[in-house]
């Protein structure tokens, strides 16, 4: 991993001061590590007798499991990235227009990736003429088609043409598409966007007010108190429905969502200004001391929208942030204090090329159900079943390891 450079204290540093720093080993191990999360609660679905608080709550339940917390995290982590990477393109010399531009087209290219595969999962295959596991196959083959970071050197007619049968496969995806139920089939449509939809829409929003108040500390904790502020108003039914703003997806207007990326830049924006001071330990007792003001705000207002992912409620967003802010805080200072980033090695792709990493699952289970293979019931019982999804995960790690040292790498 990258370590972070060597930084001279200085007693004149504003909050929104650049900082040297083009990456931090902290940050990508956090993404790693909640990637490889992220699969293995998602394959937990296919074990028994697991205890109940690795799975995601039921709708309607107050409270949260493992799986709960695994996406708020990302989201954070999503914010927690973004003023380094436009900083980043500053240094570049790209302008705000170019800036801008960026977060539109990463937005678009996580919309279409989110469509598609939430689609995959209503598929009525009789009725597009195509099993579930080929959709998602050929849906997720077009992705890198499209978005491959090709090698400068490669043929540019074979990138056009690579590019352009991704688009054409897609295109002929959404054309054949049934889902739904035989007597009432539906053609292809956004559904609730999916999972890297709903990334989509908060980065679109957090990724704008980054770049148009240059990282500047006020504006970015006035969005960040707006959308959580928004969050409770939402939930408290102050927003009509069909009313004049309805045409906002309800990824922004929800407030949530786009809270908990915000709260990442926010946290972003004071990490560097430590890091300038190197100020390490006065850091560790603000974010501390933040991360008990998200519990206590968590514990506030749970009994009016109770503690639910699937509700989206500010009592989740509070507490996830709060576990995400103390996560940093310690892989912080095992990776980058510490210097022990190399402990972490095993699931470095998942946080370089997390994108990918998050693809691979639907080609491995794709092989499985091509082959019509089946666990055995021991292997998918109990702690042994816990195991083999472990396992999974980081089979899917270092799959994308390989397929990047083949010249395959997701760079939106």
């Amino acid at each position: 991993m990258t370590q972070v450079a060597t930084l001279k204290p200085s007693s004149k540093v504003s909050l929104v001061k650049n900082i040297g720093v083009s990456r931090v080993a902290s940050i990508d191990i956090l993404r790693a590590l909640t990637m490889v999360l992220m699969i293995f609660v998602n394959d937990l679905g296919s074990l028994k007798d697991i205890p109940l608080w690795l799975e995601h709550v039921k709708p309607g339940v107050d409270g949260i499991g493992l799986a709960d917390v695994v996406f708020p995290a990302f989201l954070f982590i999503v914010g927690l990235s973004l003023p380094f990477a436009m900083e980043n393109r500053r240094k570049k010399g790209e302008s705000e227009w170019q800036m801008v531009m960026h977060v539109l087209q990463r937005t678009v290219a996580l919309l279409v990736m989110g469509v598609f595969l939430v689609n995959g999962e209503t598929i009525n295959e009789a009725g597009t003429g195509l099993p579930r596991y080929l959709w998602n196959t050929l849906s997720c083959l077009s992705f890198i088609l499209i978005w491959n970071s090709y090698s400068k050197n490669a043929n540019k007619y074979f990138v056009y043409a690579a590019k352009s049968a991704g688009i054409i496969t897609l295109i002929i995806l959404a054309f054949i598409y049934r889902g739904g139920e035989e007597n009432q089939l539906i053609g292809f449509k956004p559904q609730w966007w999916g999972i890297l939809g709903l990334i989509g829409w908060s980065y679109l929003v957090s990724g704008l007010i980054t770049v148009v108040s240059k990282n500047k500390f006020s504006i970015i904790l006035g969005a960040w108190i707006f959308f959580c502020v928004l969050s409770m108003v939402n939930k408290a039914g102050y927003i009509p429905k069909d009313s004049f703003i309805s045409f906002i997806p309800g990824a922004i207007l929800g407030g949530t969502l786009t809270g908990l990326t915000l709260g990442g830049v926010l946290t972003s924006i004071m990490f560097r200004y430590f890091k300038r001071q190197n100020e390490n330990w006065k850091m560790t007792v603000v974010f501390v001391a933040f991360a008990a003001l998200l519990i206590f705000l968590s514990i506030i207002t749970r009994p009016y929208w109770k503690l639910a992912k699937l509700g989206a409620t500010p009592a989740w967003l509070f507490l996830c942030s709060a576990f995400t802010i103390l996560a940093f805080l310690v892989v912080y200072w095992i990776a980058d204090v510490k210097q022990k980033a190399e402990w972490f090695k095993i699931v470095r792709p998942a946080g370089t090329d997390t994108l990918l990493c998050y693809l691979v699952p639907y080609f491995v289970y794709a092989i499985l159900m091509a082959t019509h293979f089946h666990w055995p019931d021991p292997i998918i019982t109990g702690a042994v079943g816990l195991v083999k999804s472990f396992l999974l995960a980081l089979f899917c790690v270092f799959i994308t390891g390989l397929l990047n040292k083949a010249g395959v790498r997701l760079k939106l």
